[in-house]
């Protein structure tokens, strides 16, 4: 039987098309999945959608839906929930009517593996399920930039991630969290979940107090600063407020833009470490005790304990799909996670 899905390709450089594919037959070790929702990236996706990206660079070789290049048209996309409708001959039927979470591009249907497909936890929603990739990035940031007891920390951007990654370490008995974001609405509900304090990163005043203030309390700068603002201007802020033998985690993915960053100052006196995060392979330091498989588990242990589904402020059908990534580009002071609806899919 031909089983037809609807998919958003992106044609060009901020353009984005709803067409219908030709799924292949089901194979043996395969399951067919009917999407209900799934979550726009803010950060990368918008990249993708501006055309921000390596064009040599393949999408993600660690998941199999995104093995292709960055050559239009192209599928992007990684966060999928839905449920298995249909499985293969060597599938146990037990499967069938399963919520499952895949990474996988929007799509209102797909034919996955299923060592490809994550259930969906007894009791956790599955809007909450849509943030899963989200919320392994906050655990492997905060895995890899491995806080003290007692250190001062920042974070650039409050986007999802960068309030997900608060959220964790405001669980942490830190000294003091201080964030930065240039949204208003971000920087109030970064304070709710628990910074200390949410900074302008355009407000000079602002940067000025705050190192006074940490020169008062006898420290030369914070112990771990954070970059997840997508914004490379961040990195020579970061290296700025970073103290005598700190650490700057960098875990977002700037594409194809140039950073032009100031290595001639205080980075080098100051011995300041300079760390690349990435979600898509483990930390080798830690692999002896964790893997993925660990990892994803952490992920929907939080996912539980925080609701980030509250976070979701647009919803749209699969073909409003160009409105949904116009929304995600012009109205950052608005959006903050966009989802796809697939129920009348």
């Amino acid at each position: 039987m031909t089983i037809e899905a609807k998919a958003v390709f992106h044609t060009a450089a901020r353009a984005v098309a709803l067409q219908t594919i030709e799924l292949p037959p089901l194979g043996d070790d395969q399951v067919l999945i009917k999407a209900h929702h799934s979550a726009i990236s803010p950060g990368t996706e918008g990249m993708i959608f501006d055309g921000r990206f390596p064009q040599e660079l393949e999408q993600d070789a660690t998941i199999p839906s995104l093995a292709g290049s960055f050559a239009y048209p192209f599928r992007y996309g990684y966060a999928l929930v839905g449920e298995i409708v249909e499985v293969g001959a060597r599938v146990d039927k037990s499967w069938l009517a399963r919520k499952v979470f895949t990474f996988h591009p929007h799509q209102s249907h797909a034919a996955v593996a299923l060592s490809e497909c994550l259930p969906i936890p007894d009791g956790l929603s599955p809007l909450d399920a849509l943030f899963l990739p989200n919320m392994e990035s906050a655990v492997n940031f905060v895995m890899d930039a491995a806080p003290l007891l007692g250190e001062r920390v920042l974070i650039f951007g409050q986007g999802v991630v960068g309030l997900l990654t608060c959220e964790l370490l405001a669980r942490f008995p830190l000294a003091s969290l201080i964030t930065a974001d240039p949204v208003a609405s971000r920087r109030e509900l970064s304070k709710r979940i628990g910074a200390a304090h949410c900074v302008d990163p355009n407000d000079e005043n602002a940067w000025r107090d705050l190192q006074d203030c940490l020169r008062e309390g006898g420290a030369d700068g914070f112990d771990l600063v954070i970059e997840l603002s997508g914004n490379s201007e961040a990195l020579n802020r970061a290296i700025d407020m970073t103290g005598f033998s700190g650490r700057i985690l960098v875990g977002s993915w700037y594409g194809n833009k140039r950073v032009d960053v100031d290595l001639g100052g205080h980075f080098h006196r100051r011995r300041i470490q300079l760390l690349s995060s990435q979600v898509s392979t483990m930390n080798p330091m830690l692999s002896g005790r964790w893997d993925k498989h660990r990892r994803i588990a952490t992920a929907w242990h939080w996912l539980d304990a925080i609701e980030p589904a509250r976070w979701i402020t647009h919803r749209f059908r699969l073909d409003q799909c160009k409105q949904a990534f116009d929304t995600n580009a012009g109205q950052k002071d608005a959006a903050l996670q966009i989802i796809f609806d697939y129920q009348d899919d």
